[in-house]
């Protein structure tokens, strides 16, 4: 089901930019030889007809007289002959040898011979031999049977040019046309032939249906395949129009991403780029969106415009570049080696910088480089399997890392980003049956009084003991469900079971300390989120003051009125609250003036190096007091060395976390040191099964 949409595609362009003009093409010829074949046919069988017709009465007469000379020129051939001659028509007759016996009237007989049907009864017809006379020698075509086929056009012509003293000849009047043929008989047993000149006699009207007839079936014809051909060139343009409309974008008038990924297919399977290097691109406007709010939507479209021009003007031949979505243009390059690809892309990245003299642009560029397949010859192969837009997701994933940058950035695929979408996903489709089966593991990193090393608090840290994947810390698999929108489930998660464990030690006998939970920003949008931590812990029967709700610095650059009603909320309910990562915003200062806090905890950054003596040591102090006079807690998170320590006792530190005093473990060891009462001792040493021995990147 996967390649569903894809097939749909596929099935989509085949239908628009399918050549449908060879079909018209075979029925324009279909219907154009159908139509000449009836015409020919119709034009055929009238033929016959006018034949049929025109010589049954000269047939008639002309038998007459050879009956007439077979059965009395024996006896007075003197007086036959005469009889003959009033018929006024010219004949001759001759053995069988061809010699002439007599001849009455000139011999003009000419040298085509043929024969026609004639139909002497309803059932009987005979096959008549006809010569043709030698003024009219040509009017008349015989077919492969020997039959004689008169031509329409030529007996018109004939009619034409016929001269003066043609006419007592051939006799022609204003209403007929007479063309002299000889028709023969044999006599005598078969020893003499009769031979008679006859008359074709075809009237004006009936050589005008004829003729008239032929001309409109030809010009029937005509029409047709005109007709055909307008119909051809109409299918051709509006399949041209079709096209254009169905490939070009609304915004930039240019080419789309349908066009791009259906001729980036084509241009990269063909057998001839085989050997050539290409390259997919996604090329992204930086904050165009903002671009749009401070001036218009229509004013950023006429931006993608000018960025399309700038794009396609740097293509070179068998390049190409469409407009993909919102700010994102596809592009397909052609390249020697990378550092040759490189170039040319910051070529058409400073264009598009300069695009507007009054703005500073930047732009991303993802690139994924096409695999060259070879033979085992070292040959190139044809990339028959290519599929453009899981490049372009490539390329696109390649340019997704350069989302934290403000300027300019290129960004190669590598097949590490291959690996990290795939824990990406791992961890998407595994989100819900780890919270099901409980492998998300609380860890629990003790907050200890510098002062009296003694166990004050302890904050709550997630692991991930995953059957498939092993032991993950949080930095593996937090930021993803946070990105995703499934962190308000880890938060719901976390707060019922480091609830739940705080209930089961107090039943044990623990000296409980307040174990502080972390809940993302992304939770704040909730109105009755307060509500819902209540219910939650009460739920598990912990009391409310043995939890403490972390709100991450970044969390009060959103909604500082909804935050300020939950952080009110979760006081009167009886819980602690806290701003985790004090210092690693811009905003700090102004956050302690509104926020009702209980705690401030430092972030890690302020321990990074020495703080003898530096400004570091000034800030620390100066934060300390200040968060004294609001009388708010502190605690100082990240710190690794007993300089360190000493620093932040003498200062008033409340809580200090961090290696030094302990790494995060697993709830059965944090209970172990409750159950025991100890104190901090500088030579324990806690070692912690899959921990790294760096800084807790808590979820945020």
């Amino acid at each position: 089901m996967a390649n569903t949409p894809k097939r749909k595609k596929n099935k989509v362009l085949k239908i628009v930019t399918k050549n449908h003009i060879w079909v018209n093409i075979v029925l324009c010829l279909i219907i154009a030889f159908a139509t000449v074949v009836f015409v020919s046919l119709f034009t055929d069988a009238f033929s016959d007809y006018i034949l049929d017709t025109k010589f049954v009465d000269e047939y008639e007469k002309v038998e007459y007289m050879a009956k007439l000379y077979d059965l009395n020129a024996d006896n007075n051939s003197e007086n036959v002959y005469s009889l003959l001659s009033e018929e006024g028509r010219e004949y001759f007759i001759t053995d069988n040898l061809g010699n002439v016996i007599y001849q009455y009237g000139e011999n003009t007989m000419g040298k085509n011979s043929g024969y026609i049907q004639m139909p002497v009864s309803q059932t009987e017809v005979k096959k008549i031999k006809i010569y043709m006379d030698s003024k009219a020698d040509d009017l008349f075509v015989m077919d492969d049977e020997g039959n004689m086929k008169p031509q329409p056009l030529g007996l018109l012509g004939f009619a034409f040019d016929l001269s003066e003293q043609d006419i007592d000849k051939v006799n022609v009047n204003k209403t007929t046309i007479s063309v002299p043929m000889w028709m023969s008989f044999d006599v005598k047993g078969g020893k003499q032939v009769f031979y008679c000149k006859t008359f074709f006699r075809l009237s004006l009207s009936d050589g005008v249906f004829w003729i008239s007839f032929i001309l409109v079936g030809f010009a029937l014809v005509t029409c047709i395949i005109v007709l055909m051909l307008v119909n051809m060139i109409n299918t051709l343009v509006n399949q041209k129009r079709l096209s254009k409309v169905f490939f070009t974008d609304p915004i930039t008038r240019g080419h789309n991403w349908m066009w791009f990924s259906f001729r980036g297919e084509q241009l990269l399977k063909k057998r001839r780029s085989a050997k050539e290097s290409y390259a997919v691109l996604d090329l992204v406007f930086v904050k165009f969106r903002n671009y749009c709010v401070c001036h218009s939507v229509i004013e950023g479209e006429e931006m993608l415009y000018r960025v399309d021009r700038i794009v396609k003007d740097s293509l070179n031949k068998k390049e190409l570049s469409a407009h993909y979505s919102s700010a994102n243009f596809a592009l397909l390059l052609r390249f020697k080696d990378r550092e040759e690809l490189k170039a040319r892309i910051l070529e058409i990245i400073d264009k598009l910088e300069r695009i507007d003299k009054d703005h500073k642009f930047t732009f991303h560029v993802g690139v994924y480089v096409v695999e060259n397949r070879k033979n085992a010859k070292g040959k190139p192969v044809r990339r028959k399997n290519i599929d453009i837009e899981r490049e372009y997701n490539n390329a696109c994933t390649a340019r997704s890392t350069l989302e934290e940058c403000d300027d300019s950035g290129i960004a190669f695929f590598d097949e590490n980003l291959v690996e990290e979408q795939k824990w990406i996903d791992a961890v998407m489709e595994r989100r819900r049956s780890a919270i099901e089966n409980e492998e998300y593991i609380v860890y629990y990193q003790p907050k200890y009084d510098p002062k009296t090393n003694k166990l004050r608090g302890v904050e709550a840290l997630i692991r991930w003991n995953s059957p498939d994947f092993g032991f993950k810390g949080p930095g593996s698999f937090i930021p993803i469900l946070e990105k995703n929108g499934f962190i308000q489930d880890i938060d719901h998660y976390m707060i019922t079971h480091v609830a739940r464990d705080q209930k089961a030690w107090l039943d044990a006998g623990y000296e409980c300390v307040p174990a502080s939970v972390n809940v993302s920003r992304a939770h704040f949008i909730e109105d009755d989120l307060a509500e819902q931590i209540r219910d939650a812990v009460d739920a598990e029967g912990c009391p409310r003051n043995l939890l403490e709700i972390e709100l991450t610095e970044s969390a009060f650059f959103d909604d500082k009125k909804a935050m300020i009603d939950t952080i009110l909320k979760l006081k009167e309910y009886g819980f602690m609250v806290s701003m985790d990562d004090f210092g690693s915003g811009y905003s700090s200062l102004n956050s302690l003036k509104d926020m009702p806090l209980d705690i401030l905890k430092l972030d890690a950054e302020f321990f990074r190096g020495d703080t003898n003596g530096g400004r570091g040591e000034i800030v620390i102090t100066e934060a300390i007091a200040l968060a004294k006079s609001l009388n708010m807690l502190t605690v100082a998170e990240g710190v690794e060395f007993k300089e360190q320590v000493e620093f932040l006792a003498s200062k008033g530190c409340d809580m200090i976390q961090g290696y030094f005093f302990a790494k995060p473990m697993p709830k059965e060891e944090y209970a172990d040191k409750m159950n025991r009462k100890e104190g901090f001792e500088e030579k324990e040493e806690t070692t912690i099964s899959g921990e790294e021995p760096s800084e807790e990147k808590t979820v945020e």
